[in-house]
C-alpha cells in the first residue's frame, strides 16, 4: 500500500499518471469533488493545461450509520439509490433534500458569480483524494452524461477494488494509482490528511 505525504503529492504523482495516458488539451476539463478531491483535482488540472471546476453530488447517509451510503443526490436533484441500503425510496427521496441543499450552497459558495465550465463534447475527468465505494462518482458521471461529456474519466490516487469494478461500467476510463485489498479508509493513504474548508477549495479554484 502507498502512503502519501499529502494531497498535493498525491495529485502530481496521478497528474503524471493521466498525462502519460496521454490526457490533456484543450477538450480536457477537471472536475475535482469538494473538499479533499479539489486539492489533488487543481496539481491535475495544473499539469493537464485544463480548467477546473467542482462536481457536487452529496452522499445520503443510511438511518443510524451516516457513514454509510444509502444513496446520492446530484447538482440537478436526481436521487441515486444505494441497492444494499435496504431503504425505501420515499424514504431515501426525503433524505436527500437536506442535501441537495447543501450541494447548492457549496455551489454558490465555491463559484461565486463565475459560470460553471461548459461540459458538451469534453472529456472530463472526475477527481478524488480517495474512492471507498464508488456510489457518489457513479451519481456524478450519470450526472455528467446528462449534461452531454463525450467521455467521463474518475481518477484517484487510491480506490477500493470493488469501487474500481463498479466504476468501469460507468466510466470510459477509471484510473487508480493503488488499488490495495485492504482499503478500510481513503485517510490511510496519507500522512497528512486534513479536512479542508470551503475557503481553501474557494482558493484553490481561484489558483
Amino acid at each position: 500500500m502507498q502512503v502519501w505525504r499529502d494531497r498535493t503529492e498525491a495529485g502530481e504523482d496521478l497528474a503524471r499518471e493521466l498525462v502519460r495516458r496521454g490526457y490533456g488539451g484543450a477538450d480536457t476539463i477537471v472536475l475535482g469533488v469538494p473538499r479533499g478531491g479539489v486539492e489533488v483535482a487543481r496539481r491535475v488540472a495544473d499539469a493537464l493545461g485544463a480548467p477546473l471546476d467542482v462536481v457536487v453530488v452529496r452522499k445520503v447517509g443510511a438511518p443510524g450509520n451516516p457513514e454509510f451510503a444509502a444513496g446520492a443526490v446530484d447538482p440537478d436533484g436526481n436521487v441515486y439509490a444505494n441497492p444494499y441500503a435496504g431503504v425505501s425510496g420515499e424514504w431515501l427521496r426525503e433524505a436527500a433534500k437536506p442535501e441537495h441543499a447543501e450541494a447548492l450552497r457549496r455551489l454558490a459558495s465555491y463559484r461565486g458569480d463565475r459560470p460553471p465550465v461548459q461540459l458538451t463534447g469534453r472529456t472530463v475527468i472526475v477527481v478524488d483524494d480517495g474512492i471507498a465505494t464508488g456510489l457518489t462518482a457513479q451519481a456524478a458521471l450519470s450526472w455528467l452524461r446528462s449534461r452531454g461529456a463525450a467521455k467521463t474519466v474518475v481518477a484517484a490516487p487510491a480506490m477500493a477494488p470493488d469501487a474500481a469494478r463498479r466504476l468501469e461500467s460507468e466510466a470510459d476510463e477509471v484510473v487508480a494509482l493503488d488499488m490495495a485489498p485492504g482499503f478500510s479508509a481513503v485517510g490511510q493513504f496519507y500522512g497528512s490528511f486534513p479536512q479542508l474548508t470551503d475557503a481553501d477549495v474557494t482558493r484553490l479554484l481561484a489558483e
